[in-house]
């Protein structure tokens, strides 16, 4: 009997061997609003160029590429935000504090180049980050989209001399605004399905993996409508969560009485089930590249979706609006990227199955930067090889990044 392999496999990827001659130190930074983050600084002998690794929810401690660009001579930094790890509570804007404190740090370190590199959801978290950074204090946003105040006005937000993306997707709301499943019919029930919109009904378009499937422009149309229908009916929920939690703080004010203070603070956490259903995922025809059938978390979709992995499963209100509204978030590339001015390389990964062509194409028409490169390199999202035998994608990712560097940045390269 074969042996099924797992649904998720091919999602992690080994790290290749760090210079002997490296040094790794582990820093706690405080950022502006009194949070404590960390980060790893690995240097090399002679490094003056750094390059900083991070994003808003994963741990880019162990990259793949943090050993590759070490032996070409940079420093790397690998930073957590406050929410690594435990995206509950994820809010971009204060993501964005977190990233400043750890650029401030590493130019009080001396280094002559601070680059960004974003892979995946760190490509807009910086490019939001460097919209930010580059605006007079006084125009940065002020609120979350949830109303919280955020003291981006009051940050230090150091710019960066030089970016890089990475198989960036188009910003977690968006992401999830293209994979969430709209044929859900009660919020409350996974199992429940409207079948005109179900797309994992052979009825409209749906094979049996591993065919690809076949989806009509008009079925797309409504499922794409029906999409933006859900998301804004989540926002309309997390919004009205919001709004009676300040009631409550309103009425606390007024009174004094615990019991509202306690009506305040009690958590509304909103429960999103099945979002991996992204119709090009299934249907290869859709937006076409080297990418293989199934999704980032594996090849069915089909019976991923109504399991417990996927995007903003579980979230405050808060987090809903900041991250992972495709309707609300401030976090979105496109929006961002004319702020992104600094050098920059962008480079897109064949096979992704998280940013398609078209995403790529958008992005890069929307970045800011006269220094612009870009490059399109063989591998799956997370660095993989299109196929077995072959380089990886961080490999050849990395030999791009490296010949970038090379031209504009001062290296110290491995002997």
């Amino acid at each position: 009997m074969t042996k099924s392999p797992r649904l998720g496999a091919g999602r992690y990827l080994p790290a290749g061997r760090r210079p002997e001659n490296s040094t790794s130190t582990l820093h706690e930074l405080t950022t502006v609003d009194g949070a404590t983050v960390s980060g790893v600084l690995t240097t090399m002998p002679g490094a003056t160029t750094v390059v900083c690794l991070t994003h808003p929810r994963q741990d880019v401690t162990h990259h793949p590429l943090v050993p590759l660009l070490l032996q070409a001579g940079a420093a790397v930094w690998t930073q957590h935000t406050r929410s690594v790890n435990n995206d509950l509570t994820l809010v971009h804007e204060q993501a964005l504090l977190d990233v400043a404190a750890g650029l401030i740090f590493l130019r009080e370190q001396g280094f002559t180049s601070i680059i960004t590199l974003g892979h995946s959801g760190g490509g807009p978290l910086y490019a939001y980050y460097l919209e930010q950074a580059g605006l007079p204090a006084a125009d940065r946003i002020t609120t979350t989209p949830g109303g919280r105040p955020v003291p981006l006005a009051e940050a230090e937000m150091p710019v960066a001399d030089g970016s890089i993306f990475l198989a960036p997707h188009p910003g977690q709301g968006k992401l999830l605004l293209a994979c969430i499943d709209p044929s859900v019919a009660d919020e409350r029930d996974p199992m429940s399905v409207v079948p005109e919109l179900d797309p994992f009904n052979p009825a409209n378009g749906f094979a049996e993996p591993p065919s690809s499937s076949s989806y009509t422009p008009e079925f797309l149309a409504r499922y794409r409508a029906a999409q933006r229908d859900r998301v804004a009916r989540i926002d309309a929920v997390a919004r009205e969560h919001l709004s009676r939690a300040a009631e409550a703080r309103a009425a606390f004010k007024h009174s004094g009485e615990a019991v509202h203070r306690r009506r305040s603070l009690a958590p509304r956490i909103i429960t999103v089930y099945r979002t991996d259903a992204d119709p090009r995922n299934v249907d290869l025809s859709l937006d076409p590249s080297e990418r293989p059938y199934g999704s980032l978390f594996g090849a069915r979709p089909d019976l991923i979706n109504y399991g417990q992995l996927g995007f903003g499963r579980l979230t405050t209100p808060e987090a809903w609006l900041s991250t992972w509204s495709g309707l609300s978030s401030n976090a979105d590339f496109v929006r961002c990227a004319p702020g992104v001015t600094v050098p920059t390389l962008f480079v897109e990964l064949t096979g992704d199955q998280a940013a398609f062509p078209g995403d790529s194409r958008r992005m890069i028409d929307a970045l800011g930067a006269d220094d612009l490169s870009t490059v399109a390199v063989r591998g799956l999202h997370f660095g993989g090889p299109v196929s077995d035998g072959e380089p990886t994608g961080n490999e050849l990712a990395a030999a791009e990044i490296v010949a970038w560097l090379n031209k504009r940045y001062p290296l110290a390269p491995w002997p």
